[in-house]
């Protein structure tokens, strides 16, 4: 039978049965290399039997344990290269707006407050018209402008001279506020975009990668289940002769 044949393994010429090992080209390449690695005459018809094949084979996964091994370190020490130098911390935009403010500044901004709520226009409609009635009505005999309120008008353009650019310092105060915060958002969205980028970067080395590592172990892993199914068939075989054997000779 084809299992009785014997041939000789072409690492250490010894005899051995078909079913105790496999030829060169039935191994995976990269298992191969490393096989021709300490052997570079072998054939692809060469005989290898599963003792010495074994050696090779935790050889070969202690190689892609390590191989793997290192990519991971490539990976973490890449990603640690990129960040480092480019950390940003989220920034409180109104905290470190007010640290800056000077208290011109705040005047400004609460003069604008004011002016464009309607508790000042209800105020100056007030104050305008008992300023007019003071001065038509006299009721206390107090007369200190009288019409057509020539004190009133210098007091409204006055008040008016003085708002104006109060209320524009306010408002570039209020564009120079909405630049550090399309900044601040800009270095937030850089920040996970970068992110994102990096965790990509690790899918990728684990679907690329490591897959294919992965599944070489799991062929490896198939090779040694099927050679050891083999040599248990052939055992029991075996056994079953000896077994015929026996009872014929108990026959006789």
């Amino acid at each position: 039978m084809l299992e009785d044949k014997l041939v000789f393994d072409a690492l250490t010429q010894q005899p051995c049965h078909l079913t105790d090992g496999v030829f060169l080209s039935e191994i995976g390449s990269r298992l191969r290399q490393l096989i021709k690695r300490d052997y570079p005459n072998l054939k692809d018809d060469d005989f290898i039997s599963n003792q010495n094949l074994l050696a090779y084979r935790l050889e070969f996964l202690d190689l892609t344990i390590e191989r793997a091994q290192t990519k991971n370190d490539y990976i973490r020490e890449t990603v640690y290269d990129v960040t480092k130098n480019k950390q940003y911390e989220t920034l409180d935009v109104q905290e470190a707006w007010d640290r800056k403010i000077t208290f011109g500044q705040k005047i400004a901004d609460d003069v604008a407050r004011f002016g464009g709520s309607w508790t000042f226009i209800i105020s100056f409609i007030l104050f305008m018209a008992v300023w007019m009635a003071l001065n038509v009505i006299q009721p206390f005999g107090i007369r200190f402008d009288a019409y057509p309120f020539i004190l009133l008008n210098l007091t409204l353009s006055t008040v008016a001279a003085i708002q104006a650019p109060l209320i524009m310092m306010s408002q570039n105060r209020a564009s120079d506020y909405d630049r550090l915060q399309a900044k601040n958002d800009f270095n937030v969205n850089k920040k996970s975009e970068e992110g994102v980028r990096l965790l990509h970067t690790k899918l990728d080395h684990l679907v690329q990668q490591d897959q294919s590592d992965l599944m070489e172990v799991q062929r490896l892993q198939t090779e040694m289940l099927a050679s050891i199914t083999q040599q248990l068939d052939h055992l029991q075989k075996t056994n079953h002769k000896l077994i015929a054997e026996l009872e014929g000779r108990e026959n006789i």
